[in-house]
């Protein structure tokens, strides 16, 4: 698991949350409407969902944020996270504790945990390009 997650409001612009990505060196974002969990953005979709589809850097976060349908909480096994993963098609699971995120378990936390000698352990636990 990466914790703590960065969490944002979803009212918070394309432009904030691309800023709060390059300073953390991450690619996803928790995205929270008031003190409800209501999704998730990757850079990705910063592109594919904002970028590519019309959006300026001043629209709000939520229009292109991923709702979030599943989630593990901390004491949930490595096979529990997987499985969410398999069954929901996704790369990324946040971690969530009494209504709170605490992390994000990604698909590259599964390879380095399962399988560190695979291609995606190495490539996951590299330092990141500059």
């Amino acid at each position: 698991m990466t914790g703590p997650p960065v969490v944002l409001e979803a009212t918070e612009s394309l432009r904030a949350v691309a800023t709060a990505m390059s300073e953390q060196d991450i690619g996803a974002v928790l995205v929270q409407d008031g003190t409800r969990l209501a999704g998730l953005v990757t850079d990705r979709d910063l592109v594919v969902r904002g970028l590519a589809a019309g959006l300026g850097p001043d629209a709000p976060v939520l229009q292109v944020t991923s709702k979030i349908l599943v989630a593990v909480g901390p004491d949930d096994s490595v096979a529990t996270a997987v499985q969410v993963m398999h069954e929901a098609a996704v790369r990324r699971v946040p971690v969530v504790h009494d209504g709170a995120a605490v992390g994000i378990v990604s698909i590259g936390d599964l390879a380095v945990s399962l399988d560190p000698d695979s291609a995606l352990a190495d490539i996951s636990s590299a330092s990141p390009n500059d």
